[in-house]
């Protein structure tokens, strides 16, 4: 549509200029109408040249007054310490709103009537938002997350099948970064609609363990040697209390399930850890581990 206007002024700049031209050189003779066809030409480049002159200048200064505003709202936000999820939204909606209006000034200094642009955008609206529905949807999406915060920048959350640290909350996405080093890129219609676990919200977490031992050990001894891992390491916490207990008599294994709670920020180091140090306890205290195994009996 702004390439149409655009192209429509200059089609009637050079057919006002041409109605000129042709009635100047019907009342002219001889050398005159070579001198008159060169005038005209002349004044219409100069005409041209100069729009296309001030639509340039329009551009740069623009470029560079939306450069400085986009800086101004960032320190204005840092200077308030809001949330860095809402700073990234502001900053991508700031830059978009002025990038509009650039635009139009860009295409104002061509010569184009502004009031007719904004009247063809204004018409335009109903049918890009009818097809720029889902776009709609991802930036309420948006809002409803700045606004009710189920998650900010920094959480690792899960969400549409994937997990990763949240990067940015832009106008229509969310940006993850995953494990892996991936950026996914997850609209932020179906993040404010859909589920969303979030893995920092809460201080602690509880880690569990299901560790199977072979039949005919000692439960007691099994069970006082894992209270003896645990309280060895100090990122666990007494409060709750430690919770282990013979969960299940398996097909090949006794299976006793561990479940404590340590800190968010130290559940995969605990989880992990304690692994190594059970199997390497239970290799010490002679604690047999199963393995799949049939028993085959003649008759």
């Amino acid at each position: 549509m702004i390439l149409l206007q655009v192209t429509q002024a200059v089609a009637d700049s050079l057919q006002v200029a041409a109605d000129n031209l042709d009635q100047a050189i019907a009342n002219a003779d001889g050398l005159d109408k070579l001198a008159l066809i060169t005038q005209q030409l002349i004044d219409a480049g100069v005409r041209a040249g100069g729009s296309i002159l001030k639509a340039l200048l329009v551009f740069i200064v623009g470029r560079f007054l939306v450069s400085m505003l986009n800086k101004l709202a960032a320190k204005m936000m840092d200077k308030r310490h809001l949330d860095v999820s809402i700073k990234t939204f502001v900053k991508s909606l700031v830059n978009i709103l002025l990038t509009i209006l650039l635009i139009i000034s860009v295409v104002g200094a061509l010569g184009v009537e502004t009031t007719s642009f904004a009247a063809l955008l204004a018409s335009a609206g109903v049918a890009i938002g009818m097809a720029l529905s889902g776009n709609l949807q991802n930036f309420a999406g948006g809002l409803v997350i700045l606004l009710f915060k189920p998650y900010k920048v920094g959480d690792w959350i899960e969400c549409q099948n994937f997990s990763g640290t949240v990067r940015e909350i832009q106008i229509f996405h969310t940006i993850l970064t995953t494990a892996d080093n991936k950026l996914v890129y997850v609209p932020n219609g179906s993040l404010s609609s859909g589920v969303v676990t979030n893995y920092n919200t809460q201080e602690t977490r509880r880690v569990e363990w299901v560790i199977g031992v072979d039949y005919g050990e000692n439960y007691d001894k099994v069970e006082k040697v894992i209270r003896e891992v645990v309280a060895a390491d100090g990122r666990i916490l007494n409060s709750p209390e430690p919770f282990i207990a013979l969960s299940a008599l398996d097909a090949s294994s006794v299976n006793i399930v561990i479940r404590v709670w340590v800190k968010t920020s130290d559940y995969w180091g605990v989880y992990f850890d304690m692994n190594k140090t059970i199997y390497a306890t239970f290799n010490e205290k002679g604690i047999g581990f199963p393995f799949p195994q049939l028993t085959v009996h003649q008759a």
